[in-house]
C-alpha cells in the first residue's frame, strides 16, 4: 500500500469539514426551525463524522491484514457499522418522529464535503494520469 501525503491531508480534513458544515447548518435550523431541530441536524454531523473515522480506520486495518482473514472481518466490520447506524436512526425515530429529517440532513453533510474535496482535488491536477 502507497503512502499519499494529499490523500491523507484530505481523509484527516473531512470529518472536520462535515462538523464545520454541520455546525453551520445547525445555527441556521435553530434560527429558523427550533433549537432542538438545530441540535439534532448537529448530532447527525456528529455521528456522520464518527462514521466516517471509524470506517478509514476500518478500512486501513483491513488492507494491512492478510487475505484470508481480510474479506470475513471486512463484512463483519461493515455489518456491525450498518447495524449501529440503523439503531441511531431508530432511536432519532422514536424519540422525535417528526425530526427525523434534522439528523438526516446532519448526517448527509458528508455527500457535499466529499464533493468539495474532490472538485479541488481535480482542479489542483497538473495533469489527467493515463
Amino acid at each position: 500500500m502507497s503512502y499519499d501525503p494529499l490523500e491523507e491531508k484530505i481523509l484527516r480534513r473531512i470529518p472536520l469539514e462535515t462538523m464545520a458544515g454541520a455546525a453551520v447548518l445547525s445555527a441556521g435550523a435553530a434560527l429558523v426551525f427550533d433549537p432542538l431541530s438545530g441540535a439534532l441536524l448537529l448530532a447527525g454531523g456528529a455521528v456522520a463524522a464518527l462514521s466516517f473515522i471509524w470506517l478509514k480506520a476500518s478500512l486501513t486495518r483491513l488492507l494491512l491484514k492478510d487475505r484470508i482473514g481480510a474479506l470475513r472481518s471486512g463484512v463483519l466490520f461493515y455489518v456491525l457499522r450498518l447495524a449501529l447506524l440503523i439503531g441511531v436512526f431508530s432511536i432519532i425515530i422514536f424519540i422525535y418522529p417528526k425530526k427525523i429529517l434534522a439528523f438526516a440532513v446532519g448526517f448527509s453533510t458528508v455527500i457535499p464535503v466529499f464533493l468539495a474535496e474532490a472538485a479541488l482535488a481535480l482542479a489542483r491536477m497538473k495533469q489527467w494520469k493515463d
